[in-house]
């Protein structure tokens, strides 16, 4: 649209100008430089400020929810049993296979991740949880690439290793990376690895459509290396994170059959096959979802992880990771915990307010630098309200 626009701009302009009158040929030239910059701007800059967390409202309106609850940021979303296509375009979404650690590790069809299998650390640290003895494990998934995302969290909300007497321990987890260079990649990552000894690495592709499998690993790591922790969060890079609010909240919670966030209740199924999430009726006959938390950021007790992993043995195991998880707690019969505190988990960026920001416990943000600024105000000693 805006591309037309200009081009609509620059014809009138040449239309109105007279040939006789040098001057307003200047103008007229100076005028569409000076829009050319600005739309230049817009098309470089808005876009790397808006991605990362557009996704995640592109799949709030694709997943037909009622667009108020919404917008207002509910933790729990209530659908209107409708669904509509406004404000989000169709995107053709290309997939790559996974990458297999063994023959064995075939994914049934492109809509049907490779798990259960058997997948092998790359990187670990097996002993973490042991000397932390962590009341809370947050657990960060990230693409391989993206060290700008772990050093922004390592100097903000995961540097706070003690929150009210409680430890609190930092992991991020990777796949292996699938592109040309991954070899120098992957040296990185080492080197990274020797410095801060907070990554997880597995041998599957780091990819979107292996989210699941990323998931899955993630319970598989928590209930190998970390059953001496009371709660687990796995949260995305790009959310903002009130530590001090999810300790607060979680000294007053269940130890068993807990999951907790921003909970979808009566999603619709996709079945536009140009949807990122669409499932087809072989795959998946139901019309609606069962209730899952969205994977932005959820909390878990962590005698859930190994429950998790069990359930998944009978669960087709879909590629769009939290409604994976949703079906493996509807087989165990297991309810999320809804918040009675509706703000507390935010799939909307909240506009900073340091007395707001004190309270909720996670929100997206629309740019890294964003994050280091809340979390830096929000660290001031002086009362937040």
């Amino acid at each position: 649209m805006e591309k037309d626009t200009s081009k609509s701009g620059e014809i009138s302009l040449d239309l109105e100008v007279p040939s006789e009158c040098r001057c307003s040929r200047l103008r007229a030239g100076f005028l569409i430089l000076v829009v050319s910059a600005v739309l230049l701007f817009y098309n470089v800059n808005i876009p790397k400020a808006s991605h990362v967390w557009f996704e995640k409202v592109q799949k709030i309106y694709n997943s037909t929810y009622n667009t108020a609850r919404a917008a207002s940021n509910a933790t729990t979303i209530e659908s209107t049993k409708k669904w509509t296509s406004a404000f989000i375009p169709v995107s053709e979404i290309s997939v790559s296979p996974s990458a297999l650690p063994d023959e064995q590790c075939t994914p049934e069809t492109s809509y049907i991740v490779a798990y259960p299998c058997k997948y092998h650390y790359i990187l670990n640290e097996s002993e973490r949880c042991q000397s932390d003895k962590p009341f809370l494990v947050l657990m960060v998934p990230v693409a391989p690439n993206n060290r700008a995302d772990r050093d922004a969290i390592r100097t903000t909300w995961g540097s706070e290793k003690t929150v009210m007497d409680k430890n609190v321990s930092l992991f991020f987890l990777l796949g292996q990376p699938g592109h040309e260079g991954r070899e120098e990649l992957q040296q990185k990552i080492l080197q990274e690895s020797e410095e801060h000894h907070d990554i997880i690495q597995s041998d599957f592709l780091d990819s979107y459509k292996n989210l699941t499998i990323k998931t899955m690993v993630l319970m598989e790591w928590l209930t190998a290396y970390c059953q001496n922790a009371a709660y687990a969060m796995k949260i995305d890079s790009d959310m903002f994170l009130n530590v001090n609010s999810l300790v607060n909240m979680l000294l007053q919670a269940p130890r068993e059959n807990y999951m907790t966030g921003l909970v979808a209740k009566g999603a619709i199924v996709l079945r536009n096959p140009g949807s990122k999430w669409y499932l087809p009726k072989d795959v998946f006959p139901e019309d609606f979802y069962p209730p899952y938390a969205l994977g932005l950021g959820y909390v878990l007790s962590l005698d859930l992880p190994n429950k998790l992993i069990e359930g998944s043995k009978h669960v087709k195991a879909v590629y769009i990771e939290d409604v994976f998880l949703g079906l493996c707690m509807q087989y165990l019969g297991i309810h999320y915990t809804i918040q009675a505190d509706q703000s507390l988990f935010n799939v909307f960026p909240v506009p900073y307010n340091r007395c707001r920001y004190s309270k909720l416990i996670a929100t997206t943000t629309h740019s890294l630098q964003d994050q280091v600024n809340a979390w830096k105000d929000l660290k001031r000693p002086e009362p937040p309200c």
